[in-house]
Formats: structure tokens, C-alpha cells, sequence
């Protein structure tokens, strides 16, 4: 046992900065979200070059949405309604039984990997989500037609699996909408 720790201290001491973070996926790749609701063209520029000037390495999940319900969120007629109205149909079939397996193995996929690196003294920094999101929300989320305060369904699940695992990272939520303030909070977040 005490020859397998001092293996784990010396491991990876190469120019990796050891630092990660975890991002939803539209932050990286607009292109995967609902129709009618970028605000971005590809990635949001302005975050992930804040990461790449910190050294922090970005695990991107995967789309809990296009992953469950495809590109068209199965309505090819989503950007017509009322966003949150869109964002609670969303929702609702994210919540069906086989949809909630399919994410709770992909939450348990995320927590094993962060497990992996926690256990080699990487420094986790957290999840970055978006807010109002039915599935990536962190501070708030859609619910009922309306954005309220809560986690969306798949953060919920990689809350809990990370929880099961002993393993408490914090959260934080950005809105592409609201580009200053998002990259401003997540400065702080990394500080």
C-alpha cells in the first residue's frame, strides 16, 4: 500500500499543468444546442481563452439533449414556441425513464473520470454549466414554463454520482446571453 501512494505522488510531473475543468458541451460546441437559441456562432471564445491562458484543461461532456432527443430535440418546430416553453417540453422528455438511464450512465462516466483524476492530485476546478438550461442549468434552470433556481436534469445526475463517489466539486452557471458577466464570474471562479 505505501509503495503504491509514493507511485501516485510521482506520477505525472511532466509539463501538464494538472489543472481541469469541466465545461457543458454547447460552451465548446454551439452548434449541438436547441434550435433558435444560440448566441454564439461555434464556442464561446471568450471562456475558453480564459482557460487556455490559465493552463486548465476543458473535459467537455457530452449533450445530454442531442445525446436523448437528436439535433431537432424531436420537434422540428422547438425554436417556434416560446423559449421556456421549449426549454419545459425539453425537459419533461429528458425526465422519461429510458432518457434518465441513458444520462445516469453517462453522470456515472463523469464521475469516474474526475474520480481517476482526483486520485492523481489533479486540482478539479469545478463544472461550468448554463444557466436556465432544462438539462445544464446550475443556478437556475426551467421549470414549468419558467427559469427557477436548481440544477438541470443532467447536473442533477452528475451531482449525485459524484456524490456517491465522495467526491464534492463546485458549480457554476454562465449564460451565453450574457457574455461580460459570464467570463467575469468565471475569473473569479478559477482565482
Amino acid at each position: 500500500m505505501f509503495g503504491e501512494n509514493i507511485t501516485i505522488l510521482y506520477m505525472f510531473n511532466d509539463k501538464r499543468s494538472k489543472k481541469i475543468i469541466v465545461l457543458a458541451h454547447c460552451l465548446l460546441n454551439q452548434n449541438s444546442i436547441s434550435d433558435g437559441t444560440a448566441d454564439l456562432s461555434g464556442q464561446f471564445t471568450e471562456v475558453i481563452q480564459l482557460l487556455m491562458a490559465n493552463d486548465i484543461g476543458m473535459i467537455q461532456l457530452p449533450c445530454p439533449e442531442f445525446l436523448c432527443l437528436g439535433l431537432d430535440r424531436q420537434d422540428k418546430k422547438g425554436a417556434k414556441r416560446y423559449l421556456l416553453l421549449e426549454n419545459t417540453r425539453i425537459r419533461n422528455l429528458l425526465e422519461k425513464r429510458e432518457n434518465m438511464e441513458i444520462l445516469r450512465k453517462k453522470a456515472k462516466e463523469v464521475a469516474n473520470q474526475l474520480e481517476e483524476y482526483h486520485q492523481h492530485g489533479f486540482m478539479i476546478y469545478g463544472i461550468i454549466g448554463v444557466n436556465r438550461s432544462p438539462s445544464c442549468g446550475i443556478e437556475t434552470t426551467t421549470i414549468n414554463g419558467e427559469e427557477k433556481p436548481g440544477h438541470g436534469v443532467f447536473m442533477e445526475l452528475i451531482e449525485s454520482a459524484l456524490q456517491k463517489e465522495g467526491i464534492y466539486i463546485r458549480m457554476i452557471g454562465s449564460k451565453t446571453s450574457q457574455q461580460k458577466e459570464s467570463v467575469e464570474k468565471i475569473k473569479r471562479f478559477i482565482e
